[in-house]
């Protein structure tokens, strides 16, 4: 049912998913889902602000340690908390840990806004996620007790074949294009009640499939320019967002630029 609500701050926490890291925009900047949906959200209301606290390759306790206590203190409207798929993509996982922690962020997060989101992330279809399938299910079907017990949305993303299909996907397999951080900005809008502008679940038109020759090199430059530093970094205990801030970290006004 379409509601009538008007949302006039909105914070996201999590990792590269929802930092936005896609494509990206002619000046190296991202604009992912996230930032999407605070510009759609701001249409409708004067003085909206917007807060990304997220930085790629966080594991859900650096997002509970870093994250979660500065944006309850923002008391927003809309709270978007996705993380733990990284900690499932590593070599060793305690999913205890993983459940544990997610459950402190969402008892922290839940009271403090008008409402909290959660997900369940998107999944390319390939061998290379089949490894970690089991344990990504696990975190879903958690993710779905939780926001049982906290009130929360679930937007599932990881039921909708077309998020799935590796058009919607960068050449480094792990992030969303542009038109895949679009169908999740729409998702997450119409979970909030608001009235859709689009089937954000179509399917793609066939595509004609990919030669041999093709399909190998392609696979050569994925191994190579992200498949191997990837494994790197999981093993000598790396991230890509060592160091970096939140892409957004205080509750401004939509319109006041990035420092």
């Amino acid at each position: 049912m379409e509601s009538n609500a008007t949302y006039t701050s909105f914070v996201a926490l999590g990792d590269s998913f929802t930092e936005g890291m896609s494509d990206g925009l002619p000046d190296g900047s991202y604009r992912g889902w996230a930032d999407l949906l605070a510009g759609r959200l701001a249409a409708r209301a004067p003085g909206f602000r917007y807060a990304n606290l997220a930085v790629r390759g966080k594991l859900i306790g650096q997002i509970a340690d870093e994250q979660v206590d500065a944006a309850a203190a923002m008391q927003a409207d809309v709270v978007t908390l996705v993380g733990g798929l990284n900690d499932t993509l590593r070599p060793k996982c305690d999913m205890g840990r993983v459940r544990g922690l997610l459950e402190e962020a969402a008892g922290k997060l839940a009271p403090s806004c008008g409402q909290l989101v959660l997900m369940r992330s998107p999944g390319r279809n390939g061998p290379v996620m089949e490894r970690f399938r089991p344990r990504m299910e696990e975190l879903f079907s958690f993710i779905d007790e939780l926001a049982a017990r906290h009130g929360a949305l679930v937007v599932d993303l990881y039921g909708v074949p077309a998020l799935g299909d590796p058009r919607m996907w960068h050449v480094d397999r792990l992030h969303l294009t542009a038109e895949g951080h679009r169908r999740v900005a729409e998702a997450v809008w119409q979970a909030l009640g608001l009235g859709a502008e689009d089937d954000w679940k179509a399917v793609l038109p066939p595509a004609v499939p990919p030669g041999w020759v093709r399909r190998r090199g392609s696979d050569l430059r994925f191994a190579r320019e992200h498949l191997v530093p990837w494994i790197g970094r999981r093993l000598t205990g790396r991230s890509s967002g060592d160091g970096l801030p939140g892409k957004r970290p205080e509750l401004l006004p939509y319109d006041t630029p990035l420092s």
